[in-house]
């Protein structure tokens, strides 16, 4: 298997942290906010996959994307990309559907990577270390977020100049339908959580998915926001990045090394991580 891609030891810290968890759920709302993105997530075919139905599988096998795409071997991402290849085989629109999309359309899951790079900057403030002191370097190796799916090598913009223009212009085509508005209505409330525990964990969901959504997003999505509100996330978010950072290094990594851990053990058994 091949050696480590190169990363520094200061940004692996950052984006190994489990504080990069908590944006989550408001970068799951950037990606879907693309129309085509989100009707191939809502109309999947491939119900093992879907986070409705198996909320612990999926997020473990997204989290094992996240960490091999940015942390892991070469050897590791062309594996988990393979997998991915199958279990993205079926997600394709019909003849007559009214969005087309296609899980293998290399614009679109080019979006996914864009949100996801915005998420591993959202990630590395949180941690403590200042983005602009690494952000050349995460900009470069993000773009295997992208080749790690199905984004061919030299997709991503050339340098974060010409990525702010792409973002800006593709952010502005935003929007909710009448499939993906209410599947991601019921995904920031928590409604599909077993043992009524969406109603438990919801309002938190919804509070940090408003915290760290964009505002004309967060509105198209009917998310509740008002000063009061926004001063109680804030203060959540100082208050858990904080105590995070106070945590020895093995209590913060904790959370996505159990998760790289565990992507290993089945790599080297020969199962699944998809």
């Amino acid at each position: 298997m091949d050696g480590p891609s190169s990363i520094t030891p200061r940004l692996e810290d950052a984006l190994m942290s489990g504080i990069a968890l908590l944006p989550a759920g408001a970068n799951v709302v950037l990606q879907l906010a693309r129309v085509p993105v989100g009707r191939a997530v809502a109309s999947s075919p491939v119900a093992s996959g879907s986070l409705t139905r198996h909320p612990l599988k999926r997020t473990r096998t997204t989290l094992a994307f996240l960490v091999v795409a940015l942390v892991g071997t070469d050897e590791e991402r062309r594996r988990i990309r393979r997998e991915i290849d199958r279990s993205h085989g079926p997600v394709r629109s019909r003849p007559g559907d009214e969005v087309a999309y296609s899980a293998f359309d290399p614009e679109l899951q080019g979006w996914v990577a864009a949100c996801l790079y915005q998420g591993a900057r959202q990630a590395v403030a949180l941690s403590g270390l200042e983005v602009g002191e690494v952000d050349d370097e995460l900009y470069r190796i993000a773009e295997r977020l992208g080749t790690t799916l199905q984004v061919p090598a030299g997709w991503w913009p050339a340098d974060r100049a010409a990525f702010e223009d792409y973002w800006r212009g593709h952010l502005a085509e935003c929007r909710f339908d009448e499939v993906t508005g209410p599947y991601l209505r019921s995904f920031v409330a928590l409604e599909f959580l077993p043992l009524g525990l969406g109603r438990v964990l919801g309002p938190l969901h919804t509070l940090l998915v408003g915290h760290f959504l964009a505002p004309e997003l967060r509105a198209g999505l009917g998310i509740p926001w008002d000063l009061r509100r926004a001063r109680r996330a804030d203060r959540l978010v100082t208050l858990v990045a904080r105590g995070w950072r106070r945590l020895p290094r093995a209590l913060r990594h904790a959370p996505l090394n159990l998760v790289l851990y565990d992507t290993r053990r089945r790599f080297a058994g020969g199962r699944p991580v998809v």
